[in-house]
């Protein structure tokens, strides 16, 4: 089935490419397939503006084919730049998260187990389609050891009010540990239309996706893998704790949002009806048939005691469904005021209610919030801004203040503000979770973060800049509760939900700048953070670096683009976030450190018309350096390794 649907993907845009433009059609085959010998009567050509790229927010942009620098730090299995990210050592599994300012805030409870939720699109990420003529975007890439990354999106208009996408991008993995393979999936559909006059707007999708990944806990004695021994240089003789774990997120969405003008023709006053529903349908379920596990000939209770002595299967399921209507009156001189109001309802549950000595742990956690609140956007000449803010009507106590403007001297220069006051809930792993592991069952009742956050961003011809500053109280995060007789005589590895009570503060200056000498560049991001807090909670490398050197020119009669560079990623030594398999998260440790070792790739890029082309040799000091990287403690990070990849556009 899955080859069915690879061959659908890929036969399904020839096969409309292949049919006869009417007369009536406009011809881009005179910009876009010169090589069609077929003599056609000269029509309009589209260009590069009809081809744009929506976001839920309206954004706007276009769909590029050009190589960039840009476009090489993308070329990853987020598809975007993953710069404050650091990844596992196998392609699919988990990032640690070296930038804490990536971390955005949302008052409404979550989920959780957060930690396998990088490739899991939101509603937010979903991007909507405009184009002129069908269009299609190929990209692959190769893994590790065994499998490949794929991406293919495809969209239509068949009509100029009517856009339909459709896009699935999966990926295998094996990985050169033991138990460490990956697979995703990730099925996208979506759809957007608007009337002649513009009087209604829809955008709707439709999203299916799951992270498969195998969980073999970490290499269960690091020194082996640190001391540089020969004997290890193939990975997969390095014991792990678990040889049969794994672990699965899958879950789909509906999404619609529409617009209605109220009043027939737009003139400098409009009303405007809105509504956006989002249903949700997620479960996580972890599994690992051999319980206890045995390294080194040594019987291993990793996560303490269980209730099973063997097929242990911890499955979590959550659904929600949110509705949000709103009446907009527009002003074309003085702004867009909107009053709104919505409804979250959530369910996270469990098949049993567990009963222990000291405590009951329920099986179900269902929440319904009522919210109402108002927006202000303001667009003229230089300047956008918005003003939102949104409360509980129910007993939650939540609220959310963004307030955010933009400046634009010129298209070369431009100056940002935001600022955010939340009053955010928790999200449901941390107040609920029921294991076959007797440590791993807890019911809580935490109160509310309460998050302040500003943000100063300038993006000019001479660089970028980006100032963050963030307050927090009550801060929730997941704990290490091991002792050092569980840690070191057992090898076991306890985590518990915390909170904590002070306040923490967090700064980061992030800079971006890249110098040009004729045909050679050197791209520079650095990322500067300090933390302010009384014990030691949220930990982040000082220092983090990327810096890349390249030379780029045509050769062959300019026909060919080409790229030849070398990049540094860096970050200071720190007590990173361990990560657990079990619960899908990351938790605070104090015990081990990474970091302070350079990470050097080196890549050439090219591109021929629309295919642009990569090949990168991956870590390649990691071949005469000391075995000191990390990704997290327990996880070493990717050895040397050589990939190859493409993106390649159609246009018809």
């Amino acid at each position: 089935m899955r080859i069915f649907f690879s061959l659908f993907f890929l036969a399904f845009p020839f096969l409309l490419f292949s049919q006869v433009n009417s007369a009536k059609e406009i011809d881009y085959n005179s910009k876009y397939n010169s090589s069609d010998s077929i003599k056609k009567k000269k029509a309009p050509e589209a260009t590069y503006d009809m081809y744009q790229i929506i976001s839920l927010d309206r954004d706007t942009t276009y769909i590029d084919t050009t190589q960039s620098i840009r476009k090489e730090h993308s070329f990853n299995y987020l598809r975007k730049d993953n710069f404050g990210l650091l990844s596992f050592s196998n392609e699919g599994q988990t990032y640690n998260t070296l930038q804490y300012g990536l971390n955005g805030f949302s008052p409404y409870p979550g989920f959780g187990f957060t930690a396998k939720q990088f490739n899991f699109s939101k509603a937010e990420h979903i991007r909507y389609a405009n184009v002129a003529t069908p269009v299609t975007e190929l990209y692959f890439k190769t893994t590790i050891v065994r499998g490949q990354s794929t991406d293919v999106y495809f969209a239509i208009n068949t009509s100029p009010r009517l856009n339909f996408s459709i896009a699935y991008r999966a990926l295998r993995s094996e990985g050169r540990y033991i138990n460490h393979e990956a697979r995703t999936g990730n099925f996208r559909f979506t759809s957007s239309y608007n009337t002649k006059d513009g009087r209604y707007v829809a955008n709707a999708h439709y999203v299916a996706q799951k992270v498969q990944n195998e969980e073999n806990g970490g290499i269960s004695k690091s020194s082996d893998f640190e001391s540089g021994d020969p004997d290890f240089d193939n990975r997969a003789r390095l014991g792990v704790y678990f040889e049969d774990a794994m672990s699965l997120l899958k879950g789909k969405r509906f999404f619609v949002d529409q617009t209605f003008r109220i009043n027939p023709k737009k003139g400098g006053n409009n009303l405007y009806v809105t509504e956006q529903f989002n249903y949700e349908d997620i479960y996580f379920d972890y599994t690992q048939q051999t319980v206890p596990s045995y390294v080194g000939g040594l019987q291993v209770n990793r996560f303490g005691k269980s209730f099973a002595t063997s097929g242990i299967n911890d499955k979590t399921t959550y659904n929600k469904m949110y509705n949000k209507v709103g009446l907009v009156y527009e002003n074309t001189t003085l702004g867009a005021f909107t009053f709104f109001a919505d409804d979250f309802r959530s369910n996270y549950f469990y098949n049993n209610i567990l009963y222990f000595d000291t405590e009951t742990v329920p099986n179900l956690l269902s929440q319904t919030i009522n919210s109402i609140g108002g927006q202000y956007n303001y667009r003229k000449d230089k300047w956008n801004g918005k003003f939102s803010y949104s409360k509980s009507i129910t007993d939650q106590n939540l609220s959310n203040l963004d307030a955010s403007a933009v400046y634009d001297f010129n298209e070369d220069n431009q100056v940002s503000f935001r600022y955010q006051n939340m009053n955010k809930l928790p999200n449901n792993n941390f107040n609920l979770l029921q294991s076959s592991y007797k440590s791993y069952n807890w019911s809580n009742d935490f109160v509310n973060e309460k998050i302040n956050a500003i943000s100063v961003n300038a993006d000019t011809q001479w660089g970028k800049l980006s100032l963050q500053l963030n307050s927090i109280k009550d801060h929730l995060y997941f704990a290490d509760v091991t002792t050092d007789i569980q840690r070191n005589d057992s090898l076991q590895q306890f985590i518990s939900p915390s909170q904590y009570g002070k306040v923490i503060r967090y700064v980061s200056l992030k800079a971006s700048k890249e110098f040009v000498f004729g045909k050679w560049a050197l791209d520079n991001t650095l990322l500067f953070q300090k933390v302010d807090q009384s014990d030691p909670i949220l930990n982040v490398p000082e220092f983090v670096t990327r810096n890349t050197f390249y030379f780029s020119d045509y050769i062959i009669d300019k026909k060919l683009f080409l790229q030849i560079g070398l990049e540094l990623n860096y970050f200071t030594s720190y007590y990173s976030n361990g990560y657990n398999p079990l619960i899908g998260e990351f938790f605070t440790q104090n015990k081990v450190k990474i970091g302070n070792y350079p990470n050097l790739d080196f890549f050439i890029n090219a591109k021929i018309q629309r295919t642009r082309i990569y090949l990168k040799a991956e870590h390649f000091n990691s071949m005469f350096s000391e075995n000191n990287y990390f990704s997290a403690p327990d996880y070493p990070y990717r050895d040397f390794l050589i990939r190859f990849g493409l993106v390649w556009n159609f246009f018809n």
